[in-house]
């Protein structure tokens, strides 16, 4: 059976289109080969800067053929009482284009309907595909698209060729004035091409070969990583690796080339924060460090051809790096000549959020947050935590950070260092912009995390009471990061503190001069839900079940690591095999008091001498046996022994409910019954929301 090979040929696309997009574009194709009934082996897509190619393996020639039930009218419409066929049954032959002889009557669920047996499909392939391709192609999502000419087609780069084979056969299609063919070309110098594919199983030898592209991104991601290594060792050091950017390396090359480059030694005595960001940030290279972590005097760069004379290459990469560096030195040595409350000085001419006040405001909040923080959780640090809130943002208004601004933080806890600032406060200063996201790591030091809740505190206490509130994706000042980023430090330094409180005393550091848009209690409401939200999708992406963590949501979530824990608690005991009883049991006792209780009246206060029957007696007495041993455990946060000691309760809340009419006419008795179930309801819902739960 035939190949299919798909070739978008572009200009240039950039680096952050990958790796999704062709991946897309192979989701996209399976799914019309399976609609369209199209047997195919399996689907494989690669990409470069150029183009996006697909290739499907042994496509069948022709969609299956199957046999297909179409139902039409009722029997009692399609036939009159003489038996013969009505209008209805008529026009229904017509439409399946078949005589009225060929139909039948099929009996259904729903009673006897006109039927006729078709067979489907046997299109051939050839004459499916152009739909597919246009379809498929036009569907491709990027972050921006383009549109160039009169055209409304829009794409991530302008479309230059098409080539689309099912075996030696062009599919013909068009898109954007660009008509396929059979014509595919290869790395601009090495082999631009272009080349005629005679059929599509040839397509890969012809690329690799005349055309000289690596098409797979793992090779070239293989090739990079082999070559500099291999560069490295020869020069006595092992490259600095940082994968983001080799990924971002792989989409910028066809033909990946490894160099080493060399710079004068003397620049080493910049900081090698500052080294790897030039090199990275600016030249998408490399550095080079010794078996301990000092940086070398050498990098690596990536070449997307072969050159003529490697050493011309060499010493031009060089030279531009030497600029940067250049730079980087000037900074770097303007910088420690400054004075810190000169630049504190100057944060107050630097707009935070222009309702919010300047930089110099946030600083001094800072300090009484982190201040406030540390006497929560670590006293021995409140001196500490204050300075590094209050030197937080005082490299904003650096020359390197004005230059470099990937640097901000990591240069203020450099030259605090210098400057003989504490230990604990440099750490604090390059930490305090951690977690920069979902896979960054948190803040090591705990003046560091203090710093960096206090400081995601105040943007979002400062966003939410100014309604500035994602919506949808829109969340232009990070602030889902940033309570996720909040949660995570407390998770990791399993800090034991008041969420509701942390957003509070931020709110609180404003002071009186900010024209809020929402009252406090109302952004504050609004605020905890947001965490509520992202605390669901933070365990759920940790494989915790969807209900599960609503449950323990429910209970509340005001320590966050206590929530961490109730949820590992309560999803060890999902999946025990009398969970779903227990459940059943203990949501009937909560649903009962939600729809039956009223509410504020019930305190979980009963009277023993109103409990009339035995079964009620014996709950009561089995709660007040369990209770010292339920607030030990719970002093302890001993979740899961307390999921187990429901186990012992469950027993006499069967019994209460088999033998106790808890809803009697008697108001009195109602009443008892009901605080009897309150009192076991109040313990449980500190647990979890069990009616929440589904079994």
């Amino acid at each position: 059976m035939p190949e299919f090979i798909l070739e978008i040929g572009t200009e240039e696309l950039p680096a952050r289109f990958f790796p999704r997009l062709h991946e897309e574009l192979g989701e996209a194709v399976a799914k019309a080969f399976e609609e369209r009934r199209i047997d195919f082996s399996g689907v494989r897509t690669f990409a470069t800067p150029r183009r996006i190619v697909l290739h499907v393996g042994e496509v069948a020639p022709a969609q299956r053929r199957e046999e297909e039930l179409l139902t039409g009218p009722p029997s009692r419409i399609a036939y009159d009482a003489d038996g013969a066929p009505t209008k209805a049954a008529l026009g229904f032959a017509k439409t399946q284009g078949v005589d009225i002889a060929d139909c039948f009557v099929q009996a259904t669920d729903k009673g006897e309907y006109l039927a006729v047996r078709r067979m489907t499909g046997g299109e051939a392939t050839l004459a499916l595909l152009p739909a597919v391709c246009e379809a498929a192609v036009a569907g491709l999502q990027f972050p921006k698209k383009m549109r160039w000419g009169a055209r409304d087609f829009g794409f991530g780069r302008p479309i230059q060729w098409l080539l689309a084979l099912l075996g030696a056969e062009v599919v013909p299609f068009a898109l954007a004035g660009v008509a396929s063919g059979r014509a595919t070309r290869g790395h601009r110098v090495h082999g631009p091409g272009p080349f005629e594919v005679p059929e599509a199983g040839r397509y890969f030898d012809i690329v690799r070969q005349q055309g000289h592209v690596v098409l797979d991104p793992a090779q070239r991601r293989a090739m990079i990583r082999e070559g500099a290594d291999a560069l490295a060792r020869e020069a006595g050091g092992r490259v600095v690796w940082k994968d983001d950017l080799l990924d971002e390396v792989v989409g910028l090359v066809e033909t990946p080339v490894p160099t080493l480059g060399d710079f004068d030694p003397s620049f080493l005595e910049v900081p090698r924060e500052v080294l790897l960001t030039s090199m990275e940030s600016h030249q998408k290279s490399f550095g080079v460090e010794d078996a301990q972590g000092a940086l070398l005097p050498h990098f690596v760069s990536t070449l997307n051809l072969e050159p003529r004379d490697p050493a011309l290459v060499k010493k031009g990469w060089e030279r531009v790096l030497r600029a940067r560096l250049e730079d980087a030195r000037f900074f770097w040595k303007a910088d420690l000549r400054a004075d810190a409350d000169a630049w504190l000085a100057r944060l107050d001419k630097v707009i935070f959020l222009a309702p919010l006040g300047t930089m110099g405001d946030k600083t001094r909040r800072l300090e009484a947050t982190c201040a406030a923080l540390a006497g929560a959780v670590a006293p021995e640090l409140a001196t500490v935590a204050a300075r590094a809130g209050r030197l937080s943002k005082a490299d904003l208004v650096s020359e390197m950070v004005y230059e470099f601004d990937e640097l901000q933080g990591i240069m203020g806890g450099i030259y605090a260092r210098r400057r003989g600032e504490p230990e604990a406060v440099a750490d604090a200063l390059y930490e305090q912009y951690l977690p920069a996201g979902p896979g960054s790591p948190v803040p090591q030091s705990l003046a560091g995390a203090l710093l960096s809740m206090a400081d995601k505190a105040d943007t979002l206490a400062g966003c939410f009471g100014l309604d500035l509130i994602p919506t949808g994706a829109n969340d232009p000042y990070a602030l889902r990061r940033a309570a996720l980023g909040i949660i995570r430090i407390i998770l990791h330094h399993g800090l034991r503190l008041s969420l509701p409180d942390l957003l509070a005393r931020a709110r609180g550091a404003y002071g009186a001069g900010v024209a809020w848009k929402l009252p406090e209690a109302e952004a504050q409401a609004r605020l905890l839900d947001f965490f509520a939200g992202r605390l669901k999708a933070y365990f759920t992406s940790r494989g915790q079940q969807t209900l599960v963590v609503e449950a323990a949501l429910g209970a509340g979530f005001d320590d966050v690591w206590a929530l961490a824990a109730r949820v590992d608690a309560l999803g060890e005991f999902a999946h025990e095999d009398d969970f779903a009883q227990a459940v059943l049991t203990f949501k009937r006792a909560a649903n009962i008091i939600v729809k039956q209780g009223g509410g504020a009246q019930i305190s979980g206060a009963y009277d023993k001498a109103l409990l009339a029957e035995p079964a009620e007696q014996a709950l009561a007495a089995r709660l007040e046996e369990v209770a010292p041993t339920w607030d030990a455990l719970w002093s302890r946060d001993d979740y899961p022994s307390l999921l187990a000691l429901l186990r012992e309760l469950r027993p006499d809340v069967d019994a209460f409910f088999d033998g106790v009419m808890v809803m009697c006419d008697d108001p009195a008795l109602r009443a008892n019954r009901l605080n009897l179930l309150g009192a076991l309801v109040g313990r449980l819902g500190r647990l979890a929301d069990f009616s929440a739960l589904q079994v």
